[in-house]
């Protein structure tokens, strides 16, 4: 772990970063080492958690477990799963697990681990607004320090030349299902809070999951399980044509490599729209082990004959919805391919609708003036994750997963986040701290008679060489 020299309080910062989620926190611990970078990371909350609501007993994580903040990058970073498993002394015992997806409160225990010991991190500390100032050739970052309570304690501002947006997503809630969401005495939850009701939810006579993707099998699971033979009082329904299993054949997972995504950030931007949306089955489908669970757990209950009471309905979404007295919710279905509508009265509903990326304006309503945005008023990205500003903008703002639109599918996928902040480091610094492979798939993507490219760092503009070595 890098001591970090001690911040002069007016000097300003090479990077600020804002939020803490598994991507900032990668690009924090891959900063460590880097002598003469002075960079901080605030976060509103506590401390770090991840999805703590879908922490699920069994539950794994999608990607390999060398998916971590930084290996596929750094091997040798202390700050590896492994070398996490070494700290806690359970190496012995991961590897005599022959574990290659790992579950998903063992990833959440390890990003704790690197958050508790990186010394650029700043829990409690909400960032309010993001302003360029021009005098001085500076973002200006406005925060407030929280209590432990959550109340405002102090403000704060700091300067920085460069900053890395990592504010991640938020749940969906559809609109029909907005009103009784904010309601509290109508038991409607998104699966993001599944745990902490998740006792109300298996004492609820009859309870709906919305949402056919992986969250959404795993939350049925739970209840499935945990809820007795012939009396299960189950519905799970979602706007998919089937209970699609994800892609996750070996050519079809090069679509999360970062020869794909130089690839798509390369189409136009109309194919690029007509691109995510056909690819969700690439990273919103269901595991394989998790579709196989269930149908053992539904075949294990019929082998005293009957069928448990469970009615899984795919190709179906919610037109309305409302409360029948206080306790129960009434929705009105449509089948996509019949075309036919029908009622569904229940006690509960869990909506295991999915995440969206938080929109950026808010935060960044001081540089709206200087942003450029594509034809849908999205912020245009280039091709090493920096919002395309004003050239009078000397500075640099990064993204992480919030660019989509212009990186494709692979932009909120764990694979990706070492070599996605290895990327911005490398641009950062005007040097390459971290080389990165120039050939990662198998695949060749395009037309254009040749491998893909990545562009050396000192053909980038850096303000100053930042960075000794690692």
């Amino acid at each position: 772990m890098n001591t970090p020299a001690p911040h002069t309080p007016d000097a300003p910062r090479d990077l600020v970063g804002i939020g803490i989620g598994p991507f900032n926190l990668s690009l924090a611990a891959l900063a460590d080492p880097l002598t003469g970078l002075d960079a901080v990371f605030y976060d509103q909350r506590p401390g770090f958690r991840w999805h703590p609501g879908l922490l699920i007993d069994g539950a794994r994580v999608q990607v390999p477990f060398l998916a971590d903040l930084v290996t596929l990058v750094d091997p040798a970073s202390p700050w590896t799963f492994l070398n996490h498993l070494r700290a806690r002394e359970r190496l012995f015992p991961f590897y005599f697990a022959e574990r290659f997806h790992i579950e998903r409160a063992e990833y959440d225990a390890y990003c704790r681990w690197v958050a508790e010991n990186l010394p650029a991190l700043r829990f409690h500390h909400q960032v309010d607004a993001v302003r360029w100032n021009p005098e001085r050739d500076l973002f200006e970052v406005d925060y407030t320090q929280l209590d432990a309570g959550g109340e405002a304690e102090a403000l704060g501002r700091t300067h920085t030349r460069n900053v890395v947006l990592g504010i991640g997503t938020e749940p969906h809630v559809p609109d029909p299902l907005r009103p009784l969401v904010e309601d509290p005495a109508v038991p409607v939850v998104h699966a993001a809070d599944y745990l902490r009701h998740r006792d109300t939810l298996l004492a609820a006579g009859h309870v709906t999951v919305i949402g056919t993707g992986q969250s959404g099998a795993e939350v049925f699971l739970d209840l499935l399980r945990h809820r007795p033979a012939g009396r299960e009082r189950l519905h799970w329904l979602g706007r998919t044509g089937a209970l699609a299993p994800m892609e996750y054949s070996k050519l079809g997972l090069e679509h999360f490599t970062p020869d794909y995504t130089r690839y798509f950030h390369g189409l136009a931007e109309p194919v690029r729209d007509r691109l995510v949306a056909a690819q969700w089955q690439l990273h919103k489908g269901i595991d394989a082990d998790t579709t196989a669970a269930i149908h053992d757990e539904l075949y294990r209950r019929t082998l005293d004959g009957g069928w448990p009471d469970t009615t899984l309905t795919p190709g179906v979404h919610v037109r309305t919805a409302g409360r029948i007295a206080a306790t129960q919710v009434e929705l009105h279905l449509e089948h996509e391919q019949q075309k036919t509508r029908s009622r569904l009265t229940t006690d509960a509903v869990v909506l295991a609708t999915g995440h969206r990326e938080r929109p950026l304006g808010r935060l960044l309503a001081g540089l709206d003036p200087y942003m450029r945005r594509d034809s849908s008023e999205r912020p245009r990205v280039d091709d090493r994750h920096r919002l395309v500003l004003d050239p009078c903008v000397t500075g640099s703002v990064y993204v992480q997963n919030a660019e989509t639109h212009t990186h494709g599918v692979g932009t909120p996928d764990l694979g990706l986040a070492a070599w996605r902040s290895a990327t911005i480091l490398n641009d950062l610094t005007g040097r390459e701290p971290y080389p990165l492979p120039a050939r990662t798939a198998f695949t060749t993507f395009g037309l254009d008679g040749g491998l893909p490219q990545i562009p050396s760092a000192r053909h980038h503009r850096a303000l100053t060489p930042l960075v000794d070595g690692i």
